[in-house]
C-alpha cells in the first residue's frame, strides 16, 4: 500500500472517530434537553416511541448507507417503500397467504434495486435522476395494479395479520416485554451488517470501491458488480420497511414512505458517513437515527409544526455538513 493510500485511511478513520464523538455528544445534548424542556421525556411510553420510529427509519437507511459509501445516492427509497406498503395488503386481499405475499414484495423490491443499480451505474453522471426515475416507474405500476377493480390504488386496506400487527405495533410485545419486536429486528439486522462490513470481503469491496475505483480494481474488485449488489439491497431493506409499517398503520398508504427521501439521507449525513463514499458506516448512520429521532420528538413536544420542524432539521444538518467536509481527506477526494 502507497503512503499516500495510508495517510488518506488514516485520516478517514481519525475524521471518523470525530464524527462519531460529535454525534454521540449531539445525541447526550438533545436527550437532556428533552428531559429538561418536556415532562415525561424519560418515560418508558416516550422512549419506546422513539425506539420504534428509529426503527423503521435505521432499516429504511440502511440502503442509503450503503450508497453513499460506494459514492452514490438511492432515491427511488421513499417509493419503493410506499409500493410495497400498498402492494402487501393488494395481495392480501387478492387471497395470497401472508408469508408468500411477504416473499413476493420482498423478492420483487430486492429486483426493482438490482435493476436501478444496473441502469444508474450504466449511466452514472445522471445515477441520482435514473434512481428518482425508477421509483417514480415502480410506484406508478403498482398503484395501477392496486387500483384494478377498485376506484382507489394508493390506499388499500385488508385485515393485516395480528402477527405483523405484533411486529410493528407501538404496543407489540417480544418474550414478554412490552417492547415493539421491530426494535430487536433492527438490532440483529445492524450487528450482522456491521460484522458483514467490517469482516467479509464484500465489505471491503464497498469501502474500497467507494474510497478509491483504481484501487478496487487493482484488488480485483468488481464496481459494476458491488454498485448492483448495493442497490438490489436497498430495494430489499425499502420494501422491508414498507411492510413493517403496514403492521404498525394497518392499512395501506402509497405516501407512507414520502418523509424517508429526505429523513434517510439526513441520517447518514448526521452520522457522518460521507456521501463522497469510502467513509463512514452504518454504526454512524445509527447514530445519526437517533440524533434525528430525539430531535424530531423534542420538536414534537415543543408543539412545532412539521414545516417547522424541517426548517429546524435542515438548520441543523448545515453546519453539520460543513464541520465534516473540513476532514482533510474528504477535502482530498475532492
Amino acid at each position: 500500500m502507497s503512503t499516500s493510500n495510508f495517510n488518506d485511511r488514516y485520516l478517514a478513520k481519525v475524521s471518523m472517530d470525530k464524527s462519531i464523538a460529535l454525534g454521540a455528544a449531539l445525541l447526550i445534548l438533545l436527550t437532556l434537553m428533552g428531559g429538561f424542556l418536556l415532562e415525561g421525556f424519560f418515560s418508558f411510553q416516550n422512549l419506546k416511541s422513539i425506539l420504534l420510529l428509529a426503527a423503521f427509519l435505521g432499516i429504511a437507511s440502511l440502503g442509503q448507507t450503503l450508497c453513499a459509501l460506494i459514492g452514490g445516492l438511492d432515491l427511488s427509497i421513499p417509493f419503493v417503500i410506499g409500493s410495497a406498503n400498498i402492494l402487501f395488503p393488494s395481495l392480501l386481499s387478492s387471497g395470497v397467504p401472508p408469508i408468500v405475499a411477504i416473499a413476493i414484495v420482498l423478492v420483487l423490491g430486492g429486483l426493482v434495486g438490482l435493476a436501478n443499480g444496473a441502469l444508474s451505474f450504466r449511466l452514472q453522471g445522471q445515477a441520482l435522476i435514473m434512481s428518482l426515475a425508477v421509483g417514480f416507474m415502480v410506484v406508478g405500476a403498482t398503484q395501477i395494479y392496486t387500483s384494478i377493480g377498485s376506484e382507489f390504488g394508493s390506499n388499500v386496506f385488508t385485515p393485516i395479520p395480528e402477527w405483523l400487527r405484533n411486529l410493528a405495533a407501538f404496543n407489540g410485545v417480544t418474550f414478554g416485554i412490552q417492547i415493539p419486536p421491530v426494535v430487536f429486528i433492527w438490532a440483529a439486522i445492524s450487528i450482522l451488517l456491521i460484522w458483514v462490513m467490517r469482516s467479509t470481503w464484500f465489505g471491503i469491496g464497498i469501502y474500497a470501491v467507494g474510497g478509491s475505483r483504481v484501487a478496487a480494481h487493482r484488488l480485483r474488485i468488481s464496481e459494476s458488480r458491488t454498485w448492483i449488489q448495493v442497490h438490489g439491497i436497498s430495494g430489499l431493506m425499502s420494501a422491508t420497511a414498507g411492510v413493517l409499517l403496514l403492521g404498525f398503520s394497518g392499512g395501506g398508504f402509497v405516501g407512507v414512505g414520502d418523509p424517508y427521501l429526505f429523513t434517510t439521507v439526513a441520517a447518514v449525513v448526521i452520522g457522518g458517513t460521507s456521501l463522497l463514499g469510502g467513509s463512514g458506516g452504518y454504526g454512524a448512520t445509527i447514530l445519526g437515527v437517533l440524533v434525528l429521532t430525539v430531535l424530531t420528538s423534542l420538536l414534537v413536544g415543543l408543539g412545532l409544526s412539521f414545516a417547522a420542524q424541517q426548517a429546524v432539521i435542515g438548520s441543523f444538518i448545515i453546519p453539520m455538513v460543513a464541520i465534516y467536509a473540513r476532514s482533510k481527506h474528504i477535502r482530498n477526494q475532492i
